[in-house]
């Protein structure tokens, strides 16, 4: 392996990478090492697929969660059953993180938090004009309290450049990471939202994603009303 390849900067991916190789991994390794995990250490629900679109070819979606374990993107796919990117912090890319190979190989991306680049959105376009579909999370670091505050503005501007509507996923009820005693579970709810039009004003976005989360998973939410009138709760899918 070259120098140039392992120092690569994934905060920049193509169409290609997400290709039918990627997305059989990706998807045998949610029904092969995701689900049995989770039947094995929690007891869990996942409500409301009813309100995910019933043709995924024929629009563009961000799935946007609260954040309060690092077994949220798992939990966000188990709801959505579909093949979806998820936007990391570029820490994670680093090869000496232990999940670093895995995180690559499931179609991440890497993110500077705090000076976010061109590529992120470039890479963002490319993922969305595949079958694929982009995982957020709009409190940037785990939170595991049930408060919504400082939600980072960037999701709404993502979802308007990629013309992409918004789906909330509530992880609700969640009760820690499992125990390592045997017959013991844990707990924790996953729950869809209704889709939220990139049409919407920034405001309009981030007010209807806090208020749905909030909702579903019994938060407090903090966000500001925005001034215009009325919310409309949900798109045609």
């Amino acid at each position: 392996m070259t120098k140039e390849k392992e120092e690569r900067n994934f905060n920049r991916r193509y169409a290609k990478e997400y290709n039918i190789f990627r997305t059989t991994f990706y998807m045998f390794f949610l029904y092969t090492v995701v689900f049995q995990f989770f039947n094995i250490f929690y007891n869990y629900t996942v409500t409301g697929r009813e309100n995910l679109p019933k043709d995924k070819a024929k629009g563009r979606y961000i799935y946007a969660a609260n954040h309060v374990s690092i077994f949220d993107p798992t939990m966000v796919v188990m709801a959505a059953l579909t093949p979806i990117a998820f936007m990391a912090k570029k820490e994670l890319f680093d090869p000496s993180e232990k999940l670093s190979w895995l995180i690559k190989r499931l179609g991440a991306f890497a993110v500077d938090r705090e000076k976010p680049e061109i590529a992120t959105f470039k890479t963002v376009k490319e993922i969305l004009q595949t079958h694929w579909s982009l995982g957020i999370f709009p409190q940037g670091g785990t939170r595991p309290y049930g408060k919504l505050e400082d939600i980072r503005k960037g999701f709404s501007a993502l979802a308007k450049t990629a013309k992409a509507d918004i789906i909330p996923i509530a992880i609700a009820d969640w009760d820690g990471y499992p125990k390592l005693k045997p017959f013991t579970r844990r707990n924790v709810n996953i729950k869809v939202g209704k889709p939220i039009s990139y049409k919407l004003s920034d405001d309009e976005i981030i007010y209807e994603w806090c208020r749905q989360i909030s909702e579903m998973a019994d938060y407090e939410n903090l966000a500001p009303v925005p001034e215009k009138a009325e919310i409309k709760e949900e798109v045609s899918v």
